[in-house]
């Protein structure tokens, strides 16, 4: 009985209610490895008596802990430490050199007994629906990144509100407990704003909206915005095959491929970046640092956004964020 004291030191008094700092001294214990897989615990009433709380408080706490996947019980074995690996869904569209940096993050801060089933749904509803799988209940916690689609809301409506986070697009985030997301449209007009004085070097702004991209469209109606109030000729690209770079023309592109695409005919034509041409990338990378001496972009941090990922992991506090959008100036523009 002493052991269950000792392991359990950090209940202690706050805040917290009595039953939720039962399960968090156990999740420490097992995440530390005074627990571990199969180790025995504690009845409810010998725990009760031992830490002097309620019968009712340490059978919520261990309910709660056993919906969590953290202890199981049988009749002649009674209350036990389960697998401590703990599995998490991150479910996102594609990978990117932007999103590498967020999975790296995510994965680098969380604890060691997390694994994580990394996925990608490539905006295909079906493939969408069943890397989800919410019928087995194998998943802790999910991660997901969804899109613009009927049945992907229907989907996600499935998952208990306080296992999802909702990262990237808001696909109606009142309907979810935990979101973590992307300002496409004010935060980035912001930063349009912030770069106008540098825009009015050129004759006019291009934006590069592909035929192919996700990149979502509120982000074309604040750019569409920001041109009529500061008066500035603008135009938008959305077939890639007739993007024709032309000198004194800032360019803005949601897409890598189209970025590239665009420094190849600045080769061709010899037009130099910052001078003769403007452009402002979206998503910052870290070869985006290095490229024509720097390319600037309007950007989340990738970093911040995949250690908050974890923190929603690791605890049960609510995540409702959207990520500020900044602008990172650079000689391209």
């Amino acid at each position: 009985m002493m052991n269950s004291v000792i392991k359990l030191r950090n209940i202690g008094n706050n805040d917290i209610p009595k039953y939720k700092r039962v399960v968090n001294a156990f999740i420490e214990s097992i995440e530390t490895n005074v627990y571990k897989s199969g180790d025995s615990i504690p009845s409810i009433n010998e725990f009760s008596k031992s830490h002097k709380l309620s019968r009712d408080t340490v059978f919520k706490a261990y309910t709660l802990l056993k919906e969590k996947g953290f202890i199981k019980s049988t009749p002649n074995k009674g209350y036990y430490i389960a697998d401590s690996k703990i599995k998490v869904l991150l479910l996102i569209s594609t990978f990117k050199a932007y999103k590498e940096v967020l999975y790296h993050s995510f994965t680098q801060n969380l604890p060691s007994n997390v694994i994580v089933d990394l996925q990608f749904h490539h905006y295909n509803v079906k493939n969408f629906k069943s890397m989800l799988d919410t019928e087995s209940g194998e998943y802790y916690k999910y991660i997901v990144m969804g899109f613009d689609h009927p049945e992907v809301k229907n989907a996600i409506s499935k998952i208990d509100d306080n296992r999802l986070l909702l990262i990237d697009w808001d696909l109606g985030s009142e309907k979810t407990n935990n979101y973590l997301l992307q300002d496409f449209g004010q935060g980035f007009y912001n930063c349009l704003e912030e770069a106008l004085h540098l825009f009015k070097k050129y004759k006019g702004i291009n934006f590069i909206y592909p035929e192919y991209t996700y990149h979502p469209q509120e982000s074309v109606e604040y750019f569409k915005k920001f041109c009529g109030k500061y008066n500035l000729r603008c135009s938008i690209t959305k077939n890639s095959n007739y993007l024709k770079v032309k000198k004194d023309t800032a360019y803005i592109t949601v897409n890598d491929r189209m970025m590239y695409g665009l420094l190849d005919q600045c080769i061709n034509e010899k037009l130099e970046l910052g001078k003769d041409i403007g452009l402002l990338s979206y998503n910052e990378t870290p070869i985006k640092r290095f490229i024509y001496k720097g390319i600037s972009v309007v950007s989340v941090d990738f970093k911040e956004f995949g250690a908050i990922a974890a923190e929603f992991v690791k605890t049960d506090q609510p995540v409702k964020k959207f990520l500020p959008t900044k602008l990172i100036l650079r000689d391209s523009l």
